[in-house]
C-alpha cells in the first residue's frame, strides 16, 4: 500500500472563467464599495428617518452587490430577490436575542445584523432591492 498517491496522468484543467463573468464580478465589487461609501456619507449628512431608512435601502443594495459577486450569472430579478430574502431574514432574526447580544459586543455585528426588529425596515429593504434591480438591469 502506497502512502503517497500516484499523480493523475491527465487531470482535467479547470475551465477558464468567461471574461463577462469576471467583468460582472468586478463591477459588482465596485458597486459594493460605492454603496458602503454612500451609506457612510448618508449617515454623515443626514439624521433621523432619512439616515435610518436610506441606510436600510442601501443595506439591501449592498447585499445585492455581494450576491452578484458570488453568483454573477443570476438574473437581476433573482439577485434582487435573494438580497431581499437575506435582508428580511436578518431583520426577522432580530426578533430573538442573538443579534442584540452580538451588537453589544461588536460594532461590526451591529452594522451587519442590527439589534432590534423594526417592521418598516422591511419596506425599505424592498425599496433597496427594487432600486438595485433597476440599476443592475440597466448595467
Amino acid at each position: 500500500m502506497d502512502l503517497i498517491p500516484a499523480p493523475r496522468a491527465h487531470a482535467p484543467a479547470p475551465a477558464p472563467v468567461p471574461a463577462a463573468t469576471v467583468r460582472t464580478r468586478l463591477v459588482a465589487a465596485g458597486a459594493a464599495v460605492v454603496t458602503v461609501g454612500a451609506g457612510l456619507g448618508l449617515r454623515a449628512v443626514a439624521a433621523g428617518s432619512v439616515a435610518k431608512y436610506g441606510g436600510d435601502a442601501l443595506y439591501t443594495v449592498l447585499v445585492l452587490a455581494l450576491v452578484v459577486v458570488v453568483a454573477p450569472r443570476l438574473t437581476p430579478l433573482r439577485a434582487a430577490g435573494t438580497a431581499l430574502a437575506i435582508s428580511w431574514a436578518v431583520e426577522f432574526l432580530q426578533l430573538g436575542p442573538w443579534p442584540a447580544e452580538l451588537a453589544q459586543r461588536s460594532a461590526v455585528a451591529r452594522l451587519v445584523l442590527g439589534s432590534t426588529f423594526n417592521a418598516p425596515d422591511l419596506f425599505w429593504y424592498a425599496a433597496g432591492a427594487a432600486a438595485g434591480c433597476l440599476v443592475h438591469t440597466a448595467g
